[in-house]
């Protein structure tokens, strides 16, 4: 089953329009493919609020990213790029002074180098809680003990506090930017645990290694993309490809 031909794409980045790690040219053969058919399109991550300034100033066909999974949209102004954030300030407060009492309960735990980044959440790398076994599993129940939220996406543990998600901010964004554009309208593309508010809420597509974390969510995505050859961003130049036919 194929979703229709949508006025707008929403997607996840890490391993959704990446393949591992690696930013290659299947990102701007996608870019290319969305310009053509004059589909706007708006990046949603769990990455940093400056991660999301870098790719506002250097791919032009991007409109909007929504950054530390739905705390920060940032768009272009008139001179400059302006943030907007969906939190209290208090609730940032509240997330600083947490990350304190982690370093003291677990001084050799790093966060991220992007850290330094964000306003509203901050991550950890999944590499570094691996490599002890049992760490994840005891910091997310630090975090359960304090009230702080947290999420897995395919590169890190991220937390943060306030009732924020990924579909949240797009609908939010629906509603302020795009004017006559509904969610049955939209498309989404994602591969990890913090999309599943996106493929509970949306028409969404998991492209193939979203197989890895299907077991664990509870709303899956709509469709669900199969082997190597829809891995990452090639599943989502395939489907893409094939709904614009």
């Amino acid at each position: 089953m194929n979703h229709k031909r949508p006025k707008l794409v929403f997607s996840d980045f890490d391993g959704t329009l990446t393949l591992g790690d690696e930013l290659g040219p299947s990102f701007f053969t996608f870019i290319e493919l969305l310009k053509k058919n004059g589909i706007p399109l708006v990046i949603v991550t769990g990455r940093s609020k400056s991660w999301g300034h870098f790719f506002m100033t250097h791919i032009e066909h991007i409109d909007y990213v929504i950054s530390e999974n739905g705390a920060v949209l940032t768009k272009r102004g008139e001179a400059d790029l302006e943030d907007i954030l969906y939190v209290e300030q208090s609730q940032v407060d509240r997330i600083v002074s947490f990350v304190e009492y982690l370093k003291i309960e677990h001084p050799d735990l790093p966060l991220t180098a992007d850290s330094w980044g964000r306003h509203v959440d901050r991550a950890i790398d999944l590499d570094v809680l691996s490599k002890t076994p049992g760490l994840k599993e005891k910091i997310e129940k630090c975090m359960d003990d304090h009230d702080i939220c947290y999420s897995t996406s395919s590169v890190h543990l991220n937390f943060w506090v306030g009732n924020i998600s990924k579909a949240r901010a797009c609908q939010r964004i629906l509603k302020e930017q795009y004017e006559g554009i509904g969610i049955d309208d939209c498309l989404f593309f994602g591969d990890s645990m913090n999309d599943e508010s996106m493929f509970g809420m949306f028409p969404s597509v998991g492209v193939s290694n979203v197989s890895k974390v299907l077991d664990k969510l509870v709303d899956k995505p709509k469709v669900i993309l199969e082997g190597e050859d829809n891995r990452g961003p090639l599943g989502v130049i395939n489907y893409l490809s094939s709904v614009l036919k």
